[in-house]
């Protein structure tokens, strides 16, 4: 809560003054910077070009005008292709269990240390200026700096991919981007040339399936599980191979967003997700007291404020993998849990936001190809592609191949090669030998055996060359229906819903018949679920290239099942006005943070005075910062605020959404009275009187599904 407002405006002590046509100009004294061009040349007025007389013509001599707006012409750089949209912070890995009888990676050998990391958050599919809350898969890109050089762990949200071959990207990316002749829709899969290409391609059947359900909905980055999508291979000493998964867990758990949420949090806010992880860190390092010291911003960390995961490893040898009932080089394919534990041997915290989104977040250059010795490649032919496109896509958006001399992207330990030249070349051989071998400089850097990084050398039973896929790629089915039976009664419906939703905006009717027939490869109810929602009839079964297997549940790829019961990363929402009761807000906002959870105060207006006078600024205002921004709500308002609130569209929604959204409500007597009562809002276990906090509290950890069949359609 903002108590204590300052409206006194800083901008009258910068030295301001006016110009002959009344703009403002505010002169550097000695002890502030001074505005330079460049080539540190001093700026004397950044208002005005250099004119031949006041109303005459710009002179081309204007060297301060030139740069400046040739500077500004070139600013943008090529988007990302895929994961334009992303956000980023800084922290750190650490290792607290040695992976030594599996790897030489100091990274996963050497426990306790802290590495710093930078990690990326994107959604796939829009463009940079698209929003952060569509369904969408997510990509989850941390960039380790270790002490061998940096390790790219380039994965999503989601532990497996579309398609099996690389060759199929450009066809999936094509396929899922606008349009090309109309260019929309704009960060959507809810279209028909989507949905022509994955009837088409019976391998996509399982990361649909993920699209569809929950996880495509991120309640937020923090709440985010991240999977390496791809097997890689750990290298021991004795140089023995094992197979390896990389996962992060959330310690805020698996949480998300239902699709009514989604839609409407991206009208209000389209930088939900962006500006949550900003916030959050500011706020945890920071605190909302700007003048924090050390021991402060120590302290609030130490208190569970920042983002954390878990990361763990999922083992297995070649002897174990030719037992799995599917082949773990198809990066369509997951590892259940259940049949190969994710073991968990470090953690990685962010807790610094960038300096510079652009310098940073921007210019940050992920490629799989990037890790150190110990660590190595599978086989897998979607990774294989990648090694290339990834390094490749970095030389078209950044320039040059000197990418990887920008800070974001350089590593933080010692490094030496013979690269010269090239656009933005930033270092400065002082040597005449910039090849090898040599006997000129006896300085120049030369190989390590000892150090170097060493390719498996592994034996290839099938010397086969050709455009050949792996019979073993083929069963295309028995995943996606392992998902489906395993989820909660409320994500099976929630499924089903989507892909109703989806293809009932496909205007081609044999592509819906055709995805009919997928499904009913997957589940028979499910298929039944979405004809019946699109009005159809179920077709023949697809045909399938391989025996769909009845494979054991997994209860690992729930959502709503594994969602903790926690304030821990919440957001709570108090609806107050002029005259609320300060003591009684104060109490819920003392309860809801001592959870671990985090308050915003909402209000009619900017200011507001409290019954006791205490004037506070308000985080939202209602008419911008609906419901759906909130995990749980509260109303704490007098009754002749209530009774103009009840004639607010804006604040009847905040009720209703909240209501339909199955969420934790506490109210007031003058918000029963006046508003609730003109609602649709039934007094159930979750919607309680202010007097009620203790199981408010309780309430807010999680949602009552059980609400959702009473408030919505579902599939």
């Amino acid at each position: 809560m903002k108590k204590h407002l300052d409206h006194t405006d800083p901008a009258k002590d910068m030295n301001p003054t006016r110009g002959n046509g009344g703009e403002t100009h505010q002169r550097a004294d000695d002890d502030t910077k001074a505005l330079t061009t460049q080539q540190g040349v001093v700026i004397s007025d950044n208002q005005n070009s250099l004119k031949a007389g006041s109303r005459g013509p710009s002179l081309l001599e204007d060297f301060v005008l030139r740069e400046k707006i040739n500077h500004f012409d070139h600013e943008r750089i090529p988007e990302r292709i895929v994961h334009a949209r992303g956000s980023a912070a800084h922290g750190y890995f650490e290792l607290t269990e040695s992976l030594e009888e599996y790897t030489t990676a100091k990274i996963l050998t050497e426990t306790g240390k802290q590495i710093p990391l930078f990690t990326r958050f994107s959604t796939v599919a829009g463009n940079k200026g698209s929003k952060d809350t569509p369904r969408d898969v997510r990509g989850f890109a941390v960039k380790i700096y270790t002490e061998e050089g940096n390790w790219d762990i380039v994965g999503n949200n989601m532990p497996i991919f579309f398609i099996q071959d690389a060759i199929k990207f450009p066809d999936l990316i094509h396929a899922v981007k606008p349009e090309p002749d109309r260019g929309f829709p704009q960060a959507a899969s809810a279209h028909d040339t989507f949905w022509d290409f994955v009837s088409l391609s019976p391998e996509t059947m399982h990361n649909l399936i993920w699209l569809m359900s929950d996880r495509a909905l991120p309640r937020s980055f923090s709440m985010m599980e991240g999977f390496g999508i791809h097997s890689y291979r750990l290298i021991n000493k004795d140089g023995k191979s094992t197979f390896v998964r990389f996962h992060w867990k959330p310690v805020a758990g698996v949480q998300s967003l239902t699709w009514d949420e989604a839609v409407k949090i991206s009208g209000a806010d389209p930088d939900y997700n962006r500006r949550d992880m900003y916030e959050a860190i500011e706020v945890k390092i920071s605190g909302a007291d700007p003048d924090y010291n050390r021991r402060d911003m120590y302290e609030a960390i130490e208190n569970g404020m920042y983002f954390e995961w878990e990361f763990g490893v999922q083992l297995f040898t070649e002897e174990e993998a030719n037992e799995f009932p599917f082949d773990h080089l198809d990066a369509t394919k997951l590892i259940p849990e259940e049949m190969v534990p994710v073991k968990i041997i470090g953690k990685m915290v962010l807790n610094r936001n960038p300096d510079n989104f652009f310098a940073e977040t921007e210019q940050v250059a992920f490629c799989p190809s990037h890790l150190p010795p110990g660590i190595d490649f599978s086989n897998d032919p979607l990774l294989q592609g990648r090694l290339f496109s990834y390094l490749d896509t970095q030389l078209s958006r950044l320039g040059s191949p000197n990418f990887a001399q920008i800070p974001i992207n350089a590593p933080k330990c010692p490094f030496a090669n013979n690269q010269q030249d090239g656009h933005m070349q930033m270092q400065v051989p002082k040597t005449r030998v910039l090849y090898e071998p040599q006997s000129l400089d006896l300085d120049r850097p030369r190989e390590s055996v000892k150090k170097g990084f060493e390719s498996y050398a592994e034996r290839l039973d099938d010397n086969v060359k050709g455009r050949i896929r792996a019979e073993s790629f083929a069963d295309h089915y028995s995943q996606p229906r392992m998902f489906y039976r395993s989820q909660t009664p409320a994500e099976q419906a929630h499924i089903a819903t989507a892909y109703a939703f989806e293809l009932g905006k496909v205007d081609t009717p044999h592509v819906r018949t055709r995805m009919l027939g997928h499904l009913l490869h997957i589940d028979e109810d499910l298929a039944k679920r979405v004809a019946t929602a699109l009005g159809m009839e179920l077709p023949e079964p697809a045909d399938a290239a391989a025996p769909v297997q009845d494979m054991a549940t997994s209860e690992a790829v729930q959502t709503i099942g594994r969602t903790p019961k926690s304030l821990k990363g919440r957001l709570v929402g108090i609806l107050v006005a002029e005259g609320s009761n300060h003591e009684q807000v104060k109490k819920f906002e003392d309860a809801i943070n001592a959870q671990g959870g985090m308050v915003k105060i909402v209000a009619p207006s900017k200011e507001v005075k409290l019954d006791d006078d205490t004037r506070i600024q308000a985080d939202e205002r209602v008419a911008g910062a609906p419901s759906v921004f909130f995990d749980a709500v509260v109303s704490i308002i007098m009754p002749d605020q209530a009774k103009k609130l009840a004639e607010d569209s804006s604040t009847l929604d905040w009720f209703t959404d909240a209501y339909v959204h199955c969420k934790a409500i506490a109210y007031c007597g003058a918000t029963d009275e006046f508003i609730l009562s003109k609602l649709p809002v039934e007094k159930d276990e979750f919607v309680t009187p202010l007097a009620e906090l203790d199981s408010f509290v309780e309430n807010a950890k999680s949602r009552l599904w059980e609400r959702e069949p009473k408030v919505r359609d579902l599939a």
